[in-house]
């Protein structure tokens, strides 16, 4: 399925009434702190997961995620690991590695951002793939930082692109509006999101805490109206103070949003129309792949 491409959003948007934010503002995500959670399966507790984003000097930053958790006799771990440059206000992904061991078959994935080549370089399960490089493509890790920078810097609409398992996956993401929520880790004042579907048979809603830079602290999974995975952060450090956040104005998030999807609606039922002529960036290159080539790609992603 071809990748449709991104709204313009400048077309389609209302002056933006939002007030306006500081640099310390904008980037406060990129605070080093270390957040931990833990995930639930209705009343089962399965296990614990860590981000952290530690302190950097070099203009390059790193952010990890582990997780360990099991039921029963299946379990499942992963490391995450990100890195990516700060560009003009912006993340810029230049390498992402994922490693799952556990019940069932490990594998790793890794993804090398090469911007001078113009190529996006990924593996998966073994099987690698060579994409076009595109601007404002992220890995599954980072994006989460720039999600929170997009917020706060009122940034909208809250559509993403990032490569996951051999495609180039997007997302969009609504604000649902203000909720305070009481979990392990503390009582928030949170705003609460959606992920957008075009289906409601799966549904995921997640809290942030403007306080804390919109970090998460709390992600709730649905399938067919029933909660399948709950996880709510346990504990958190920032090494550095945080600045205050301005609140959002949801009448004008509302306003934003629902411009946003029509338009995009209506570029999607033009894109329809000539779709075999488009071109389609998630599909394998007719050149095959070597042994020695997809080593040459895992050297650049592990150097």
């Amino acid at each position: 399925m071809a990748t449709q491409a991104p709204v313009e959003t400048e077309q389609v948007l209302p002056n933006n009434t939002a007030k306006e934010v500081t640099t310390q503002q904008a980037l406060s995500p990129l605070t080093p702190h270390t957040a931990t959670y833990k995930a639930f399966y209705g009343s089962f507790e399965l296990g614990e997961a860590k981000y952290q984003l530690p302190a950097t000097d070099t203009g390059y930053y790193t952010y990890f995620f582990e997780s360990e958790v099991g039921l029963l006799m299946l379990s499942d771990e992963r490391k995450l690991q990100s890195d990516f440059t700060l560009e003009d206000g912006k993340l810029v992904p230049f390498r992402y590695v994922h490693e799952r061991t556990g019940t069932g078959r490990d594998y790793t994935e890794s993804t090398a951002f090469a911007k001078s080549q113009n190529f996006i370089h990924t593996i998966y399960k073994q099987d690698a793939l060579k994409l076009d490089y595109q601007e404002q493509v992220f890995d599954p890790l980072m994006v989460q930082l720039q999600f929170r920078m997009d917020v706060i810097n009122n940034q909208r609409p809250l559509n993403y692109r990032m490569v996951k398992e051999k495609e180039i996956d997007e997302y969009d993401f609504k604000i649902i509006g203000f909720e305070t929520i009481s979990i392990a880790g503390g009582t928030f004042d949170t705003v609460k999101f959606e992920v957008v579907r075009s289906s409601q048979k799966r549904q995921t809603y997640f809290w942030m805490a403007p306080e804390l830079a919109y970090l998460p602290v709390r992600l709730s999974h649905f399938s067919k109206g029933s909660k399948q995975l709950d996880i709510q952060l346990s504990a958190f450090h920032f090494d550095k103070e945080l600045p205050s956040i301005p609140r959002l104005d949801l009448a004008h998030e509302s306003k934003i949003f629902e411009q946003y999807m029509s338009e995009k609606k209506a570029l999607m039922a033009q894109d329809n129309n000539d779709e075999d002529e488009d071109a389609n960036t998630e599909e394998v290159s007719p050149d095959k792949f070597s042994m020695e080539e997809i080593s040459d790609i895992k050297k650049m992603v592990i150097d």
